[in-house]
């Protein structure tokens, strides 16, 4: 007859690991705890995937608070020969007035399969005693995300018990299997038995204690005590496992409701690559979180700022936009990267993109290896304003896969490079070079520009426009362009030509001046007759009356440098006229302005998408009417 209850291992003659190593083996990870749980845990989820599955792995967060009917049956059977607090503060969690539960699930994996016993020999398929028996034994999925299994230790880091139910559905010898067991990490201690001290590891499991080793319920039994607690059944022919944390942590939160929130964010943020879609292509992984019944959905990252301009570097870098990267000595393929950049107004930063120092601008490149789960944000120079934004995607070559998972630490949270030995060490110095070469290239544009025009960085934008520019737009020529020694043109006669016109007008050269354009700070954007503009504030401060003209350009990456004339089809930059300091626009090609008196005007330019816009303002004296 099965008994259900606790069994706490007492250390062996031969020694084993203490709880305390175990919990600690995660190291002093950047990331909060909960961040690491969802990064661990799809990770996990993703490894388990079923091989022939063609739908996506289903992964879910729910959190809720056990109803009073389900209670009794919580404390009735896991304070069955439960520790002592002292040992195991598990009975005063239960005792408690609300029993509170966060459950980790994944479907269409798996499933914790193999053998229960860790001392039976089997060279795979040991998932089960891979969680719940052993400690840092290598990973066994050909490109998978793990790599020791040191992750599992999260579970319990965010349960403030340390106890976590493990409830799992795998096939074994054929058929189907349910199983159910409890497991425990909290401190190695000291307790006294009838034959004197004895020492405690700190690790406990609850299940069937009827053999010489606690087993997990298995099958209808499984199934039925499952049932009792509220856990979400299995399928028939479904596999998965579900893990439920005990009185979880909401690492400072106010209530649930907050923590799932941030949980969904945090999904978006770290695991995006497995929810692309397209028309054709389903995403990798469906993700879902839920507290007391209230859907909390990740945000969808085509279309949530600034994750949208990952997907955009991710898609540059599957496309033929991407960059192979490579080692020279030795000679490596190191993998693809995508860039992109876009100027866009200053984000606000969230407590999901704060944890991985995304602020108010994006400078960064996602890294990752094969499995396409993002390992980190990799921070490169910061633009010189925070309206201009880069983002980038890299991802390792598979043949490279082995020696980018061995400079991650257990959390998978980064590349450190000085725990390889050569030549892998030099493979992710390399990769780094090459990425940071690829950062300094895409702020130049290469080619011939004039050497009075100025890159310069976007100024103010207004997050209102961010849905109407659609491109990748920037600007240029902020500076003072008036050239000692050719700063004397002729007056001319003012004769204004409506914009569109190609009538002009004959110089008059009786007499010679030096005006020149002093340019106010950096273009920025804003709004005229509802469509967004570029706007270039100036003064002339050369007295006298003088006739404004612009030059327009868009200057583009690669060897052409500079575009005059627009390619079939495409857009060039147009001037929408001059506005006045009251703010009345003139909309002509040039205008006539008195100099001298301080005044700011501006040039009001529409950009043309997926360019950088160089903006040249000259000015010429005009006769005195």
């Amino acid at each position: 007859m099965t008994k259900v209850s606790w069994f706490s291992q007492p250390f062996p003659p031969e020694g084993a690991s203490t709880a305390e190593g175990i919990r600690k083996q995660l190291g002093r990870p950047e990331l909060d705890l909960l961040t690491i749980l969802v990064r661990e845990s799809a990770q996990n989820s993703w490894d388990a995937r079923l091989p022939d599955r063609t739908d996506p792995v289903e992964y879910t967060i729910d959190m809720w608070t056990v109803s009073p009917a389900r209670a009794t049956a919580w404390r009735d059977l896991l304070s069955q020969d439960a520790p002592l607090n002292d040992h195991l503060p598990l009975r005063q969690s239960l005792s408690r007035p609300t029993i509170q539960v966060m459950a980790i699930s994944d479907r269409g994996t798996s499933g914790l399969g193999g053998p229960t016993r860790a001392d039976e020999a089997v060279a795979k398929d040991h998932d089960f005693v891979s969680f719940v028996r052993n400690i840092g034994e290598p990973r066994d999925t050909e490109l998978g995300g793990g790599t020791y299994g040191f992750g599992k230790g999260i579970f319990y880091l965010v349960s403030k018990v340390g106890t976590i139910l493990l409830h799992t559905r795998c096939k074994v010898d054929g058929g189907y299997e349910t199983r159910l067991m409890g497991c425990a990490l909290w401190k190695s201690y000291v307790a006294n038995k009838s034959d004197g001290e004895r020492r405690y590891t700190g690790r406990h499991w609850w299940g069937d204690t009827t053999g010489d080793v606690v087993e997990p319920l298995v099958g209808a039994e499984a199934d039925a005590v499952a049932h009792r607690l509220g856990l979400r059944p299995f399928g028939d022919d479904e596999t998965g496992t579900t893990i439920i944390v005990i009185d979880p942590l909401l690492e400072g939160r106010d209530s649930p409701a907050e923590a799932a929130g941030y949980l969904a964010e945090a999904i978006a943020w770290h695991l995006w690559p497995k929810m692309l879609e397209s028309s054709n292509v389903r995403p990798a992984m469906r993700f879902s979180v839920t507290c007391n019944g209230v859907d909390y959905p990740a945000p969808d990252p085509r279309t949530t700022r600034p994750l949208n301009l990952f997907v955009v570097a991710y898609e540059a870098m599957e496309g033929n936009a991407g960059k192979d990267l490579y080692c020279l000595n030795p000679k490596k393929f190191l993998g693809r990267l995508g860039l992109v950049k876009r100027p866009a107004p200053a984000l606000e930063a969230t407590a999901a993109s704060r944890m991985v120092d995304i602020e108010n601008a994006v400078h960064h490149v996602c890294l990752m290896r094969p499995a396409e789960l993002v390992v980190t944000y990799r921070p490169g120079p910061k633009p010189p304003s925070e309206y201009q934004h880069y983002a980038g995607v890299f991802r390792a070559d598979p043949a490279l896969d082995e020696t980018y998972a061995k400079a991650e630490p257990p959390t998978h949270d980064a590349w450190n490079p000085q725990s390889l030995e050569s030549p892998e060490r030099t493979y992710v110095n390399t990769t780094f070079r090459r990425i940071d070469e690829a950062l300094n290239a895409l702020f130049n544009l290469g080619g011939v520009t004039r050497g009075d025009s100025a890159k310069v960085a976007l100024g103010a934008a207004s997050a209102k426009f961010a849905s109407l520019v659609g491109g990748a737009w920037g600007t240029g020529g902020a500076t003072d362009y008036s050239k000692p020694g050719d700063t004397q043109p002729t007056f001319r006669n003012p004769s204004p030509t409506p914009l569109g016109s190609s009538k002009g007008t004959a110089p008059d050269r009786t007499t010679r001046r030096r005006p020149r354009v002093e340019y106010v700070d950096a273009p920025y954007y804003g709004d005229r007759l509802g469509i967004p503009v570029l706007i270039q504030e100036f003064r002339l401060p050369v007295p006298g009356p003088q006739e404004v003209r612009i030059d327009l350009a868009v200057a583009l990456a690669g060897p052409g440098g500079r575009e005059t004339d627009p390619p079939l089809g495409a857009a060039m930059p147009s001037l929408l006229g001059w506005e006045d300091p009251g703010g009345s626009l003139h909309t002509t090609p040039s205008h006539v302005i008195e100099g001298g008196d301080g005044s700011t005007w501006r040039a009001i330019v529409r950009p043309a998408r997926d360019t950088m816009t160089e903006i040249d303002i000259f000015t010429e004296a005009v006769q005195p009417s």
